[in-house]
């Protein structure tokens, strides 16, 4: 497994976590995600490769948040 943290800096609540965590989660590559409202990060664990990456970037995105350093 690897590890990967992501700069999200539209997370400002509770409901952003929950979304975050929901999609990324639901992906079948990810062992688990932790979304912490401050500092704003995303830490995944997850079965390491480009697709994968790319899918966990688009998972975030698609809830209508940016990630600032994918």
């Amino acid at each position: 497994m690897a590890n990967l943290t992501l700069s999200v800096p539209d997370i400002s609540c509770q409901h952003c976590k929950e979304s975050i965590e929901g999609a990324v989660g639901a992906l079948d590559a990810v062992g688990t995600v932790e979304v912490e409202i401050t500092p704003r990060t995303v830490d995944v664990e997850f079965t390491d490769s480009p697709e994968t990456r790319q899918a966990i970037v688009e998972a975030i995105e698609d809830q209508g948040y940016t990630v600032a350093n994918a």
